[in-house]
């Protein structure tokens, strides 16, 4: 029995968190990848991979049946269709492109890393808790074309838009050409920011985390928002037909707050959305992506109501061992991730990727519930060699043994 990928990753899925649900032919290898990564190894332009919904869709694609993995995550929103209009120009050059907007900003797009938007400024006025109404706040996009703004604007309008008619109709062009492109070949998900994720990008990371602690009540009003927001938005996304949604809680972990803190200003919230996104879309796989140390915290992360966990990093980058997070989830979450992206994928030779994979497959593959995968993105260096290797290991040490009460 040979599934196609999607198959595969539903199926890993459901035994993580399904009790009886039928096991997949293999573990799955699914890599969440750098946008640098495209930008140096997909083939098409930086422009049109980080500023055109058909170029990262394409790139989301083509790289995935390169390395045959079995799904991709599309973490990108749409692009304006008619985002031409706004250049002046685009100056090419030797290790980076820049796109000079008629406004004055300007986009940088290294050709190895995640560009960056200068605005005409200079630079992005950040503001302080004090100038913001949580009223005003609906869903902070980080990956939208120009700098995160209160009150929020998308991209090059004008006027900030209502709570009911918050999110530009191009906003899941991408996750719809995505689909379109990966067939019923390839597992496609959607990413929802976190309300905690959105107020840190919003507030910059330093003031966010002293707000904490000197205005409590207002970070809660505007989680609040914010979290209305996302469900909005997960909602728009679940409509669409994705086969799972990832809830991105990148700065969750113990290198940024305590399971205190996490406790009064992450779980409440995400446990929230989770229950408003299953309520609305109930056949709808719903898992948490959350980088870095979070040992101690996966009890805490299964009371928010997620179907899985996402990157579970092994030391030195995080504190998760695969074996004791396989007991503590085992039966109530899928889990994905631990192959260290930096020591092993980006610094690795083949050999040294095959038995790092090798090892997560033995303690990952009994009794499913495992996708094989790097701990958080593929750095953009990453030998593309190194990332063949995986889809290799998995086909030869990660199949399950046939159902017996299955037909052949």
């Amino acid at each position: 029995m040979n599934l196609t990928g999607k198959e595969r990753v539903r199926r890993a899925m459901m035994s993580g968190f399904q009790k009886g649900s039928e096991l997949p032919d293999r573990v799955p290898v699914f890599c969440q990848l750098a946008v640098g990564h495209y930008f140096l190894r997909s083939g098409l332009d930086p422009f049109d991979i980080w500023l055109r919904s058909e170029g990262f869709a394409e790139a989301l694609v083509r790289l995935a049946r390169r390395y045959r993995f079995d799904g991709i995550l599309v973490n990108l929103p749409g692009r304006d269709p008619e985002i031409d209009r706004h250049v002046e120009r685009i100056e090419r050059g030797e290790g980076e492109d820049r796109v000079l907007w008629k406004d004055g900003s300007q986009t940088v797009l290294p050709h190895d890393d995640n560009p960056y938007h200068v605005p005409a400024s200079g630079e992005r006025p950040v503001p302080d808790l004090e100038s913001i109404d949580p009223e005003k706040l609906h869903y902070v996009e980080p990956w939208d074309v120009t700098s995160i703004s209160y009150p929020y604007t998308w991209g090059f309008e004008a006027e900030p838009r209502r709570s009911s008619d918050f999110f530009p109709g191009h906003h899941s062009k991408t996750l719809e050409i995505a689909l379109r492109k990966a067939g019923s070949d390839l597992s496609v998900h959607s990413e929802v920011f976190s309300p905690f994720s959105q107020l840190l990008e919003l507030l910059g990371y330093e003031k966010a985390l002293l707000a904490i602690h000197d205005d409590p009540g207002k970070i809660h009003a505007c989680l609040e928002r914010l979290t209305a927001g996302a469900i909005d938005l997960a909602r728009r996304q679940g409509a669409c037909g994705p086969d799972a949604l990832l809830i991105s809680s990148a700065f969750a972990g113990a290198g940024f707050i305590s399971r205190r803190h996490y406790e009064e200003f992450v779980l409440p919230y995400e446990r929230r959305l989770i229950r408003e996104l299953r309520a609305s879309c109930p056949d709808l796989p719903v898992y948490t992506h959350t980088c870095g140390r979070i040992g101690d915290r996966l009890d805490l992360m299964l009371e928010t109501g997620t179907l899985g966990i996402d990157t579970l990093d092994p030391p030195p980058l995080g504190t998760v061992d695969l074996a004791d997070a396989k007991r503590v989830l085992e039966g109530r979450a899928f889990i994905k991730g631990n192959l260290d992206p930096v020591n092993t994928l980006l610094r690795g030779t083949p050999e040294a990727v095959r038995e790092a994979a090798a090892g997560r497959l033995r303690i990952g593959l009994p009794d499913g519930g495992y996708i094989l995968s790097s701990a958080c993105s593929v750095p953009p260096a990453t030998p593309p060699r190194n990332l063949e290797v995986l889809a290799e290991v998995a086909a030869q040490e990660g199949r399950y043994p046939p159902d017996p009460e299955s037909p052949s």
